[in-house]
């Protein structure tokens, strides 16, 4: 992730080398002018120096061959020792060619004449030295043409440098010039790119906070392509709405099943003993006491008693898959008391399995459709199957009957959640001692578990087999 500060470091760092990079081009360029400068100058200085020397050593000759004194040899050799060390400088300096050459030659020349003027005034040779004086002013005046030969010849390439040197600078100005231009630019864009970065995400992130704070939690995630400080808020931000989403969710499903076990456990207060299913169990408890003994009658009225007492309790309540099956079971007894050999029950139960989680009267309801819609009419040969088992990590449970079954419109309404659909399937299920109907079991079993499933397969004139899967360490929506 690079930070807004790492971006910003950056860019500066960028523009203070483009600064940087100006700033020595410039003064690379100045100071290319300045050495040539000095270079020509120097030059020009110590050929004016070598002239000057070469007529004051000449004229200091001059007077001591008119007054052979010793303070004049002495200034004479004075002279001829400044006139030697220009001479090596500008050995040093010149570079090879011939005008260099015929001008040291003539120094050369110069200096030997001017040592045999002072020999043949110490041998007293007027011949001598008046010959050698006059060689001596011939070639101070050679000496003196040359120099002016060779800075005549060095302004020439000055000029012509000087011209390429003026290209160059006009070159290295234009190319200053387009360094500040591109600094301009640049600062330009990136001002625009940075702060429409900023400005564009901050506004997408205003919006969808106004979204939120109208209830709206529904809009599409905000997406930034920069992974930055902005890009680490936007992901906090479109996490917390989902949350939020998540958190509204949860809240409107425990509302929805609040609403709906109130509306269910005043519909069980009404219709906690139907009177169709009381009057059948209670002839069928008279009938026992007459033809058998009052021992089966104790036990036959203890499963009413306990399933009575099961119905009663609260419907918002969790319980285990072993309650379940146990007032099954005493359902069970008391329909086999009532129906005898016409109906059969079968149970397949894993008990490792029961102790899943489960909403309260969940397999009572469903048993009672099976045997109600189902198997009711039957003269004989009914049978219900109630299978518990585990598979996948996941519990299984089927009720299965072999029944008048359903077509796919009754399934398709029983799977119907809808309030209307409710009070139309309860207005159906007449013989029910819960007055809870299939809709309702699997509403609860939802809002419950949002992991558990409901199947319903039936075939008209085979039955109907009821699949529900539960989470075997449960998830509870309540508990």
């Amino acid at each position: 992730m690079i930070r807004i500060r790492t971006k910003l470091l950056i860019y500066f760092g960028v523009i203070l080398l483009l600064l940087l990079l100006l700033f020595w081009i410039r003064e690379h360029s100045n100071q290319q002018v300045k050495d040539l400068y000095d270079e020509n100058m120097e030059y020009f200085f110590l050929l004016n120096e070598m002239t000057k020397e070469t007529n004051q050593t000449y004229q200091s000759l001059q007077i001591y061959v008119h007054e052979p004194l010793m303070e004049n040899l002495t200034s004479y050799k004075e002279e001829k020792e400044k006139f030697i060390r220009l001479q090596r400088q500008f050995i040093v300096i010149e570079k090879e060619g011939i005008p260099k050459k015929n001008l040291v030659n003539m120094m050369d020349n110069f200096r030997v004449q001017t040592e045999k003027t002072v020999e043949g005034i110490e041998n007293q040779d007027i011949q001598q030295y008046s010959t050698s004086l006059k060689e001596v002013e011939k070639i101070s005046s050679y000496i003196h043409e040359k120099a002016l030969d060779l800075i005549d010849e060095k302004l020439t390439e000055y000029q012509e440098v000087s011209f390429l040197l003026d290209k160059k600078i006009i070159h290295t100005k234009n190319m200053g010039t387009t360094i500040l231009f591109a600094i301009i630019l640049l600062s330009i864009l990136f001002a625009l790119w940075f702060s429409n970065g900023i400005t564009r995400t901050i506004g997408r992130l205003t919006k969808e906070a106004e979204e939120i704070s109208a209830g709206r939690y529904a809009g599409p995630d905000i997406i930034v392509s920069q992974k930055d400080e902005l890009w680490f808020l936007t992901k906090t931000f479109n996490e917390m709405k989902k949350n939020i989403l998540e958190s509204v969710s949860q809240i409107e499903e425990k509302a929805k099943l609040g609403h709906l076990l109130k509306e269910m456990e005043l519909k069980s207060l009404q219709n906690q003993i139907n009177p169709h299913f009381l009057f059948n169990t209670l002839n069928t408890i008279s009938k026992t006491a007459y033809i058998e003994g009052a021992d089966l009658t104790c036990e036959l009225i203890s499963s009413v008693s306990a399933l009575l007492r099961y119905n009663i309790g609260s419907l918002d309540r969790q319980t285990i898959l072993k309650d379940e099956v146990t007032i099954v079971k005493e359902y069970f007894f008391i329909q086999k008391t009532r129906f005898g050999g016409r109906v059969e029950f079968i149970e397949e139960i894993d008990p490792a399995c029961l102790s899943a989680p489960i909403p309260c009267l969940t397999l009572q309801p469903i048993i009672e459709n099976a045997f109600i819609h189902g198997i009711e009419s039957l003269a004989k040969g009914a049978t219900i199957t109630l299978s518990i088992y585990e598979k996948n990590e996941k519990v299984w449970i089927e009720v299965m009957d072999n029944g008048v079954g359903m077509d796919q419109e009754t399934i398709g309404r029983l799977m119907d959640l809808r309030e209307e659909t409710e009070r139309q399937v309860m207005k159906k299920g007449s013989g029910h001692s819960t007055g809870i109907g299939m809709s309702n079991v699997i509403k609860r079993l939802r809002l419950f578990d949002k992991d558990s499933q409901v199947k319903i397969r039936s075939t008209i004139g085979e039955g109907t087999t009821v699949i529900i899967s539960l989470n075997k360490y449960g998830k509870g929506a309540y508990s």
